[in-house]
């Protein structure tokens, strides 16, 4: 017999891997990232040991650059049919304003689910009214659900600095607002929803909601690309996509930056609210149906993974599936270079939502 020659997939097999040489790389999500120069090992201008003002000037510059490639992302796509959409003021718990921005589909006869979107951005950048989570929000309407997108408060940014628990606040307060007007709103059942950092406090939201009697507000948990363990300067042997996939389009030096702006003492390190992760299985006994998506190119591929492990042993309905060949959240970021991808994952959400 031959010899079996095996390769350990990712940095793990080849430590100056770059995701256009990844095997296990979509070519057509390649093909993207070669195009806008971003296929090669990404910049790192920032760590763990940058001064803290330092951190937050870059994440501002990074948000204000993120502007026009999430404008390129959705760039000549043909406008969703059928979507309406309003906006609602609100006031949460601390005080402040927060804007909702609400996603009707048309033509449907009586209510439908609901789905409580959270952007993505590490708890830290981006916003709820831009282009990309516009469409995003639309798209998922026009699957005959009701989508209300949450304009909560980062931890830095154009919106201004706010620490945790600030945008969980926030997110724990249109929970709230939505719970009371269902029947305005013609929601049946409600699903938080969101990517990596909305993933974040998506699952926070609901262990939080867990601890103040108000797990009745929450009907399902559909999780993308969850940024969650805070393991990012430390890793987690446990977690292998941190050292497979660090570099592969997400740097964990940047990562580890971020999630100091997010909790600048470090005081939450393995607070559940903050980094869902280190949820107990007293934390998750008892929680509504969760499904978790992951990207196999990902770092966070498996704490994703490892959540939704924990919470099948905390008895909770759960499933989990895999995108094969997408760096992090590559269908919502590449939508028109993996189109395919992009539906599939819409109508993923989908099915879970209809089917609680």
């Amino acid at each position: 017999m031959a010899d079996i020659q095996l390769q350990r997939p990712g940095k793990l097999g080849n430590p100056d891997l770059v995701i256009k040489d990844d095997p296990r790389a979509d070519r057509r999500l390649v093909a993207a990232l070669d195009a806008m120069q971003m296929g090669g090992d990404p910049p790192v201008y920032i760590n763990a040991s940058t001064p803290l003002d330092g951190i937050r000037q870059y994440l501002k510059a990074a948000e204000e650059g993120s502007v026009e490639f999430f404008a390129f992302s959705v760039a000549g796509m043909p406008p969703v049919q059928g979507v309406t959409t309003t906006v609602e003021k609100i006031i949460g718990v601390d005080g402040n304003e927060i804007t909702l921005f609400i996603h009707h589909p048309a033509g449907v006869d009586g209510p439908v689910p609901g789905v409580l979107h959270l952007h993505g951005g590490g708890m830290c950048i981006l916003d709820a009214e831009g282009p990309l989570y516009t469409r995003w929000r639309n798209d998922l309407a026009a699957k005959k659900m009701v989508v209300i997108g949450v304009e909560f408060r980062n931890a830095t940014g154009r919106l201004g600095v706010h620490p945790f628990p600030a945008g969980l606040n926030d997110v724990s307060s249109a929970l709230r607002w939505v719970s009371k007007h269902k029947a305005r709103l013609g929601i049946t059942k409600l699903v938080m929803s969101g990517d990596s950092g909305g993933a974040n406090l998506g699952l926070a939201a609901t262990l939080k909601a867990k601890r103040d009697d108000r797990l009745h507000e929450i009907d399902g948990v559909y999780a993308l690309c969850p940024y969650i363990s805070n393991s990012y300067v430390n890793k987690r042997p446990e977690l292998q996509s941190l050292f497979e996939n660090d570099g592969l389009y997400t740097p964990l030096a940047v990562v580890a930056a971020t999630a100091i702006a997010y909790d600048p003492d470090g005081e939450n390190a393995t607070n559940p609210l903050a980094w869902p992760y280190h949820a107990s299985q007293a934390d998750l006994e008892g929680l509504p149906p969760h499904a978790i998506s992951v990207n196999e190119l990902d770092p966070f591929r498996d704490e994703g993974l490892a959540y939704y492990r924990k919470l099948q042993a905390a008895g909770v309905p759960s499933r989990a599936r895999m995108v094969i060949g997408t760096c992090h959240a590559a269908e919502i970021n590449f939508m028109k270079a993996i189109p395919d991808v992009y539906h599939a994952t819409l109508s993923d959400i989908a099915v879970f939502a209809h089917s609680l």
